[in-house]
């Protein structure tokens, strides 16, 4: 698990777990899992989306359909026969998920061990993946980000219920930022793409 920035860098990684267990399942266990659930992220307060002047929303992580929704991590809508607004919302959802998928191509790209299994023990393979993330980071810091990197999306996909509470605010922060795709935030190629 890894949240990535926009310059396809590791900010937060999570390295061990493997298996039978599910995406979900392995991000409420892990730290940043935890904490994000448990409010205890220090995520800022939130603002206006450029454009409008009213209702705040919070900053969100974005994830696919394995996670559950909070109103700080936005997943796509589910099912079939979507109506345009939701259609767009996952389309464009899914364009800020490429930063990363991005990010783990770029990785496996350039550390080619990644590319092949690791004939190690799991603990030690673990060592490999953090030591490779880390030198992913060194490496774009010291020789500057190449947004050309994107250009090909290297897909990864996959979400359980924290309560209704929690679930409730999920939608509500989703359906503004559908919202919002469709207003003050829309672009003019994203009808192309429903």
């Amino acid at each position: 698990m890894a949240v990535v920035d926009s310059n396809l860098s590791f900010v937060c990684i999570d390295v061990g777990a493997f298996g039978r267990e599910s995406d979900s399942n392995v991000f409420k266990q892990c730290p940043f899992g935890k904490k994000l659930y448990a409010n205890q992220l220090n995520i800022p307060e939130p603002k206006c989306l450029p454009n409008t002047d009213d209702s705040p929303q919070p900053y969100v992580f974005v994830a696919d359909e394995a996670f559950a929704l909070h109103k700080n991590l936005l997943r796509p809508y589910p099912g079939h026969g979507l109506t345009n607004t939701r259609r767009i919302f996952n389309y464009r959802l899914s364009r800020a998920r490429r930063t990363v998928e991005c990010a783990f191509g770029v990785l496996s790209n350039k550390w080619r061990v990644l590319h092949t299994p690791l004939l190690v023990e799991p603990d030690f393979a673990d060592d490999i993946i953090k030591a490779c993330c880390i030198l992913h980071n060194f490496v774009r810091k010291r020789d500057g980000y190449n947004f050309e990197d994107m250009d090909t999306s290297y897909l990864v996909d996959g979400l359980s219920n924290r309560g209704p509470g929690v679930r409730s605010q999920g939608i509500e922060v989703r359906d503004s930022y559908a919202e919002y795709f469709m207003g003050p935030g829309s672009v003019p190629f994203q009808y192309n793409k429903i």
